[in-house]
């Protein structure tokens, strides 16, 4: 695993958004991780624009693609922590403290992520 994504990034992949979605392409060999959190973003923004079975088979394609991981009890902590500190939505947070624990750069397009510079771990702009 070289990279960990947020929901932003996979959104943009699947959007077939560029450059994201070169980029993204170009982690996938290397297993990125993301975090089950939002991977739930991404399910609950697929269903609500295209369906619930769409968004049945995004989250099928994305556990073959990617390291899903369940935050554990430290990992909800640490974004607790993150949140407290820095004015973000709490995926945003869930997506810092995944990356961070696993010293990986935090693939993303996300503005209010890519505005900040008070940041647990390293920021790839998609954009």
């Amino acid at each position: 695993m070289s990279a960990c994504l947020d929901a932003w990034a996979v959104l943009a992949w699947l959007d077939g958004d560029e450059p994201a979605r070169g980029r993204v392409e170009a982690a996938l060999p290397d297993r990125p991780v993301m975090s089950w959190i939002n991977a739930v973003e991404v399910h609950y923004r697929v269903e609500r624009d295209h369906g619930r079975s769409a968004a049945d088979d995004v989250i099928s394609s994305l556990r073959r693609a990617l390291e899903l991981e369940l935050p554990t009890q430290s990992r909800m902590i640490e974004t607790a922590r993150i949140k407290a500190k820095i004015p973000i939505a709490l995926g945003d947070c869930f997506a810092l403290a995944t990356a961070a624990a696993h010293r990986m750069p935090l693939l993303t397009g996300d503005p209010e992520i890519l505005e900040r510079n008070d940041l647990p771990c390293e920021v790839r702009d998609l954009r």
